[in-house]
């Protein structure tokens, strides 16, 4: 698979600033109750199916592998920057961590109970999300979990948004703000199901609404026509 000049560059800022955001967002989850509501409902869900072997999904510094470890889950991590991978590989030596892209992910067919996306999509663009979904829904077993949790569009299928300094560093990335609709819409032509969604308001220094979407692998993907009927 051939990388855009968009990849590049998001695994170039990543690289630059993956010590300097660990540090940051060391703390983070102590003080973010719908975060840590949101990921104990995905840890419940995976205990609840029976357990086994889940992804973090564009993991960064491995923080939220991390946390849901801690949890109990069984959890690896993949992401595109060699940085924020070496980052996590230190601060948690007794998770597994790859460098790899969530669009070519190193799992087997049907490999895993349940994945997550923690602020990784907002990296791929528009044209590439179906390709992503149907990359997931690859990985992930009939009936195993997905959750997502992404920073939502003031309108519009994505707001993009281009950052040149960020957690010290002077960077070139850009994120996209995701529809919330349009991501459901996508899921559901990829083989997911949408069990849950919350959308919240934004927490200083955020500037958008931040949302969290669960969904289940369904048995059958369905089509464009079929969803949209």
């Amino acid at each position: 698979m051939s990388e855009t000049a968009d990849t590049a560059a998001t695994r170039a800022a990543y690289d630059v600033v993956a010590r300097s955001y660990a540090d940051l967002l060391r703390d983070d989850l102590r003080t973010n109750v719908f975060d840590r509501a949101a990921l104990a409902a995905f840890a419940e869900q995976i205990d609840a199916d029976g357990g086994g072997a889940v992804a973090d999904l564009g993991c960064g510094p491995g923080r939220i592998a991390g946390h849901l470890a801690d949890r109990g889950l069984d959890i690896s991590g993949v992401d595109l920057s060699p940085g924020m991978v070496e980052v996590a590989r230190r601060e948690h030596p007794d998770l597994t961590f790859a460098v790899g892209s969530m669009l070519d992910l190193p799992f087997a067919d049907a490999g895993l109970a349940g994945a997550l996306a923690w602020y990784s999509i907002i990296h791929i663009a528009q044209d590439e999300q179906d390709a992503l979904f149907r990359e997931f829904a690859r990985v992930v077993r009939p009936g195993g979990r997905l959750l997502l949790a992404f920073q939502v569009s003031a309108a519009g299928d994505e707001d993009v948004v281009h950052l040149t300094r960020a957690y010290g560093h002077d960077i070139d990335l850009r994120t996209r703000r995701q529809s919330v609709g349009r991501v459901r819409e996508r899921l559901a032509v990829a083989g997911f199901s949408v069990v849950a969604e919350l959308v919240r308001e934004p927490v200083a220094p955020e500037k958008s609404r931040q949302a969290y979407v669960f969904a289940q692998r369904t048995t059958v993907s369905a089509s464009p026509a079929s969803s949209a009927s």
